[in-house]
């Protein structure tokens, strides 16, 4: 156990990333519009850790650099001054002041687009309000992904200590989560597509089972997809809330790496063998209607985010409406269908990546 801390101890000592204001005429980087819903308490200008009885709506416009691999974030450094080329910097932020507001201006921006699609993105454990933003808005451009960028920020501590707090966070944010799939509805978004990392996914499945179990199956008529990234999620309680949903929203995608430390270390400390995102195997929910996809060849880092920081799993979750239908339609040894990757499938539910390459060299996965 000690052991244990020690790592999330160093974990927690890095610098952690904050808003940076673009100077007024800096140029170079994209916008992306990212739309909040979030139960974070403000305190004063920003918006902590606190917990927050009724949710706040705002809209953040993040410029995403070109100088800049796929998959990261660069926050601006401190010893020098904002570059466009280079840093993700806030061209601007705007507080909502009603639900009926934030619906207002998502209905404006789906016109706008000519889009009825949303995807909401659920960040997870140890997360900081401008970390969330930032993280769903490269995502969100490094995928290429259709459709309106929706951000629930639930109010996690932001500290690699605050495990606990965070877990009870999660269960306090799920009315919120809700509340916010409610508007992204009443705003006009026809189909929604739900992407939730580590602790949020936990969040997810249990707003999904309250929604269901409070309004019936039709609740979940407009989600039209789910995706559980790294998912920290006991598996006895994944099988519980599936069977309290019923149906699972389909395609119902989880991205999972055996190879993934911090989920290691989940498991390892609420006493239980393995977690939802880091199974050896998937016997355990093979009866369930989901896809899982294995990407421990792609391990880099800790390997809890091998889907948002990796260039190749990037442009596979790109095309996912796609990637969803093939996989239906014919999962039987299909070599090449993605550039870079070949697909080995194990059975019914499990997909292993791995590189062309690794299949070459023998190194896969049978």
């Amino acid at each position: 156990m000690r052991k244990l801390l020690i790592v999330l101890a160093l974990a927690g000592c890095a610098a952690r990333g904050d808003f940076t204001m673009a100077p007024a005429g800096l140029s170079g980087g994209t916008p992306e519009t990212i739309f909040v819903g979030t139960t974070r308490m403000k305190d004063g200008e920003a918006y902590g850790f606190g917990r927050s009885g009724e949710p706040s709506f705002l809209r953040y416009d993040i410029a995403i650099p070109p100088d800049r691999e796929p998959g990261k974030v660069n926050w601006p450094p401190r010893t020098r001054k904002p570059d466009g080329r280079r840093d993700f910097l806030t061209l601007d932020q705007r507080d909502f002041g009603s639900a009926d507001a934030f619906s207002a201006a998502l209905r404006a921006a789906l016109k706008l687009r000519g889009q009825t699609d949303a995807v909401v993105y659920v960040h997870g454990f140890n997360n900081t309000m401008a970390e969330g933003v930032y993280r769903v808005a490269q995502m969100h451009h490094d995928l290429q992904v259709p459709g309106v960028a929706v951000h629930y920020a639930w109010p996690s501590r932001g500290s690699a200590l605050g495990y606990v707090y965070d877990r009870d966070s999660a269960l306090f944010a799920r009315s919120g989560l809700v509340t916010l799939l409610d508007e992204v509805e009443d705003a006009g978004a026809k189909d929604i597509v739900i992407v939730a990392h580590s602790m949020g996914a936990f969040l997810t499945m249990e707003g999904l089972r309250q929604m269901v179990l409070k309004d019936g199956p039709k609740a979940l008529d407009h989600i039209k997809g789910v995706v559980l990234i790294s998912p920290d999620l006991d598996l006895d309680v994944f099988r519980s809330q599936a069977k309290d949903i019923g149906k699972l929203p389909e395609p119902f995608v989880i991205f999972g790496s055996s190879k993934d430390r911090i989920l290691n270390i989940s498991a390892r400390l609420s006493g239980t063998g393995e977690r939802l995102g880091s199974m050896g195997s998937v016997a355990q929910i093979a009866d369930l209607n989901v896809i899982y996809l294995d990407t421990a060849a792609y391990t880099t880092g800790t390997g809890h985010l091998n889907l948002g920081e990796n260039p190749a799993l990037l442009k596979l979750f790109g095309g996912l409406v796609g990637i969803a239908d093939a996989f239906t339609a014919d999962a039987r040894g299909r070599v090449g269908l993605l550039p870079g990757l070949v697909l080995t499938v194990r059975n019914a539910t499990e997909i292993v990546l791995a590189p062309v390459g690794a299949i070459a060299e023998g190194r896969a996965a049978p």
